[in-house]
């Protein structure tokens, strides 16, 4: 097996472990081809509207996207399926695993906004703050988004870090996924662990 598809095995096999999914699924259509990484929810032009009651949950970590409002992402492919994540970590693998599907629309959760339930902003009118001390979502090395520039200077006094678009942001998940993968698939082994142990003394 030559490097390319070892690391390749290895992030796949991430991605099945955060989902939280058994050795033994069932099969469905397109398994074994790139059709099984595509959306499962209905298409849909409007995705962005009401988007945490339409995808609640992050297809590829399981997490609560409106626990996860400020972080969430979705994106819109040009056949108008939808992928809703709860961070940048998990954007960056369905961007990865859809490869040959072009994105119509990525928005981010807009930290310049102060409500109970960030809204979303297209990434292209985004700053992100990646390096701060503000904590992270899926990974160590924190990548928060900002619709006002002002918003994201003032964070970024606060906290430290640096001011990127969206491209250089997306770059920084790639760059982070390995240390990112291996950091939650320890920390869940951890916690089954905990579980474990306490199921036993109960």
């Amino acid at each position: 097996m030559d490097r390319r598809s070892a690391l390749k095995l290895s992030l796949l096999a991430g991605v099945g472990l955060a989902a939280g999914q058994s050795h033994a699924q069932p099969a469905c259509p397109g398994d074994g081809t790139p059709l099984q990484f595509i959306p499962k929810k209905p298409a849909d032009p409007q995705a962005h509207e009401n988007d945490i009651e339409k995808y609640p949950k992050c297809p590829y970590c399981g997490m609560d996207r409106k626990q996860y409002h400020h972080s969430r992402m979705l994106i819109q492919y040009s056949d108008d399926l939808a992928d809703g994540t709860c961070s940048l970590h998990c954007a960056a693998i369905s961007l990865s695993l859809n490869v040959d599907r072009e994105p119509k629309a990525i928005w981010v959760g807009d930290n310049a906004v102060t409500a109970e339930s960030r809204p979303l902003v297209d990434v292209d009118k985004a700053s992100f703050l990646v390096g701060s001390k503000l904590p992270g979502v899926m990974t160590a090395n924190s990548k928060v988004a900002y619709g006002g520039e002002e918003a994201a200077r003032a964070a970024q006094a606060a906290n430290g870090g640096e001011l990127v678009k969206f491209d250089q942001a997306l770059l920084a998940a790639y760059t982070d996924m390995s240390k990112d993968v291996s950091r939650i698939r320890k920390m869940r082994a951890e916690r089954r662990k905990k579980m474990m142990e306490q199921q036993h003394k109960g």
